[in-house]
């Protein structure tokens, strides 16, 4: 890719995003596709969804316009994709399909995606490797969608990631990936104009399955011609780990709870990070800087000699668990614990 060629597309994400949101402001509300109160969110009146919309479009469009020839198949792969997702988001927004609806559509896109030729290589077999794209775009959807839960987190966690995947792509040559990431980076950061707190337009389902996707994408896309597998799996992992911490915290806590992993509730990193008293801004100050901090280390692991890399990316990952520890303990100790009675 010529230098700096992607700085164009992040501009025409981040400006046809930040055109088009008001249009599905708009028309969320004349449709009554809007966001209830509930236990898993923290705002307290109806805000309209289909932020997703102008995203997906964003996106789609901006790819459409600057996509070089020889990658129109494989990026028609992924624009399909999106659009299926970003369909069954819209009705998941509207009628609340369920989560094993959400997942089952999930995992046929990966499988579709997978058998046309867009997966993870790591086995060398490809039944192991199109299960283990299953399981990774499940995941990291998903991911992307718990984290759906405070006005601004997973549009700015997808813009900080998506510009980490855009360098990193850049670094190694990969024209594609750089592509993608840039204009899903652009597309999220346009909305985020919007959802930032306190928010005028949520993304819902259509938005979160739509940036999940492609994020999972693009972790799959990554591919370094000099650095050994050893150390590179950990690239996409660094890169995406606050919605991997948080979608492994979640389903551990409501397992050791005894509630269903599927039910909603006030228990992600986020809201842990509230309970100790953090406003709403800070919480996302302190997350995006966690996700850019980790951004760079997948940067730096990705094109330091090996033996360095190996290093900054097991500290990075012991890093992860050691937010992981401290963020069960706030639960225990903020969240759970009695309240005492105040005084009169």
């Amino acid at each position: 890719m010529d230098s700096l060629a992607f700085v164009p597309i992040l501009v025409v994400g981040f400006a046809a995003s930040l055109g088009l949101t008001p249009l599905s402001r708009a028309l969320a509300l004349r449709l009554g596709v809007v966001a209830v109160p509930s236990q898993r969110n923290i705002h307290k009146d109806y805000k309209p969804l289909m932020g997703g919309l102008a995203m997906f479009l964003a996106f789609a469009v901006t790819l459409l316009l600057f996509s070089p020839p020889a990658y129109a198949a494989e990026l028609m792969i992924v624009i399909g994709g999106a659009a299926f997702l970003a369909i069954v988001g819209l009705i998941d927004d509207r009628y609340d399909l369920g989560i094993r609806v959400r997942l089952i559509t999930q995992a046929l896109v990966a499988f579709v995606m997978a058998l046309l030729g867009v997966r993870v290589e790591l086995f060398g077999t490809p039944f192991l490797d199109i299960l283990l794209t299953i399981f990774w775009v499940c995941a990291i959807t998903n991911a992307i969608n718990f984290l759906d839960n405070m006005d601004g987190l997973a549009a700015g966690l997808t813009g900080i990631a998506g510009i980490w995947f855009t360098l990193i792509a850049f670094n190694e040559h990969l024209e594609l990936v750089s592509l993608l990431g840039a204009a899903i980076a652009g597309a999220a950061i346009g909305f985020l104009i919007y959802n930032f707190s306190p928010a005028s337009s949520f993304m819902g389902d259509m938005g979160a399955l739509v940036l999940g996707f492609v994020l999972a994408t693009l972790g799959i896309k990554l591919e370094f011609g000099e650095q050994p597998l050893g150390v590179t799996w950990m690239v996409p992992i660094l890169v995406l780990a606050l919605p991997i911490l948080d979608i492994n915290l979640i389903m551990l806590t409501r397992l050791l709870e005894g509630r269903s992993i599927g039910q909603g509730g006030k228990d992600h990193c986020s809201h842990r990070l509230m309970a100790m008293g953090l406003s709403q801004r800070k919480t996302l100050l302190v997350l995006y800087t966690f996700c850019a901090l980790y951004g760079g280390l997948g940067f730096i692991v990705s094109t330091a000699p090996a033996e360095i890399a190996l290093i900054v990316g097991i500290a990075g990952l012991l890093g992860i668990a050691a937010f992981f520890v401290f963020l069960m303990w706030v639960r225990r100790n903020y969240q759970l614990a009695p309240k005492t009675a105040s005084s009169p």
